[in-house]
C-alpha cells in the first residue's frame, strides 16, 4: 500500500510538470533523495562551492572509474562541438527539456509562462533561474538545424548569471559571438545560422537524457575535450577526494620512476611500507595545495 501511495504521488507530480513549467521541489527531492546536504529553494542539491572548484582538476577517466565502481555506468557522453575546449566546464546542473512543437501543447505552456511573469520565448526561461556555478544542460533531442537553443545574446546572459556555460544536445548559432565571451564554455551538437523553430521547452529541472547519460538537476557536470560526465550530488565529494588522491599517487610515482628510486613493478603493485613512507615525505615537500587532510590520505593508503 505504501508503495502505491508513493507511485500515485509521483505520477501526480509528473502530470503537473507542464502546468508548473519548473519541476516541483518534491519531485526533485524524490529523484535526489540520496543527497543529505543543503538544497537550493527549488529543491536541487547544493554541492559546496569548494567541491565544484576542485572538480576542475579531476580527469574524465578518474571520475568515470570511481562512479563505475558504485554502479553508475551511464554518466558520460562525448562527440560534442566545443566552444573554448582549452577550459574545463564545471558546475551544478540545471536541466531543461525540449520537445518537437505541437500547437495543443505549446499554447498552454506559453499561457502558463505568461501567467508566471516569464519573459520572452521559452528557450530563455531556464536562463532566468540560473545561479552562479550553475550549468544550463538541455535535452534538445539532437536537433541542430532550427534547433539552435541560443545565440550570442542569450550566451552573454547565461555567462553573466552563471559564470560557466552550457551542455546542449542541440545546436547553437552566432558561434563567433559566443566564442568572444571570455570564460564561456559550450558543449553542443553543432552550429547553424538558423534560429530555433518548432521546438518547445517543456520542463525546467526534470530528469533528462543527454545522449547515453542520465542527468538529474543538482548533478555536478565536468566537461573536458573528451566529453562531459555527470556526477550525482551525493557522490561528488567522494569522486573529488578519490581523484585527488589518485593524482597525488601518479605524481609521486612518476617522480620516483624518473629518479630510479623504485621500479615500475613496485610502483604499480600494492605499495610497500617504504614506498608509503616516501610518499608521505613527498607530500611534505611538494609545491601546490593539498586539499585532502592527513587523515583522509592515511585512510586511502590503508586501502592500497
Amino acid at each position: 500500500m505504501k508503495k502505491l501511495i508513493i507511485l500515485f504521488s509521483l505520477l501526480a507530480s509528473q502530470v503537473s510538470l507542464i502546468a508548473q513549467i519548473q519541476a516541483p521541489k518534491e519531485l526533485i527531492q524524490f529523484y535526489t533523495q540520496e543527497w543529505k546536504g543543503e538544497r537550493f529553494p527549488d529543491g536541487r542539491p547544493k554541492v559546496p562551492d569548494e567541491i565544484v572548484k576542485r572538480l576542475a582538476n579531476v580527469s574524465i577517466e578518474e571520475a568515470w572509474g570511481i562512479m563505475r565502481g558504485d554502479g553508475y555506468n551511464n554518466q558520460f557522453e562525448g562527440n560534442f562541438q566545443i566552444i573554448h575546449p582549452e577550459k574545463p566546464l564545471v558546475g551544478r546542473v540545471l536541466t531543461a527539456q525540449y520537445m518537437p512543437s505541437r500547437p495543443d501543447m505549446e499554447k498552454p505552456i506559453k499561457e502558463k509562462g505568461k501567467a508566471e511573469g516569464r519573459k520572452g520565448a521559452s528557450n530563455s526561461w531556464p536562463i532566468d533561474v540560473l545561479q552562479i556555478n550553475d550549468v544550463y544542460v538541455a535535452d534538445g533531442y539532437g536537433k541542430i538545424i532550427d534547433g539552435t537553443l541560443i545565440g550570442d545574446n542569450l550566451g552573454n546572459s547565461i555567462y553573466a548569471k552563471s559564470k560557466t556555460g552550457v551542455v546542449f544536445d542541440a545546436g547553437v548559432r552566432d558561434l563567433e559571438g559566443l566564442s568572444a565571451i571570455d570564460g564561456f564554455v559550450g558543449f553542443t551538437r553543432g552550429y547553424d545560422p538558423s534560429a530555433i523553430k518548432d521546438m518547445t521547452m517543456t520542463c525546467i529541472n526534470c530528469p533528462i537524457r543527454i545522449g547515453r547519460a542520465s542527468v538529474l538537476p543538482g548533478d555536478l557536470v565536468l566537461g573536458k575535450p573528451e566529453g562531459v560526465i555527470f556526477i550525482p550530488a551525493h557522490l561528488a565529494e567522494k569522486v573529488v577526494n578519490r581523484a585527488e588522491f589518485i593524482a597525488l599517487q601518479d605524481e609521486f610515482g612518476h617522480k620516483m620512476l624518473r629518479e630510479n628510486k623504485f621500479t615500475p613493478g613496485e610502483i604499480d603493485m600494492k605499495w610497500s611500507e617504504p614506498i608509503k613512507a616516501a610518499f608521505r615525505e613527498h607530500l611534505k615537500t611538494r609545491s601546490g595545495k593539498v586539499y585532502l587532510t592527513a587523515e583522509q590520505i592515511e585512510a586511502f593508503l590503508s586501502k592500497e
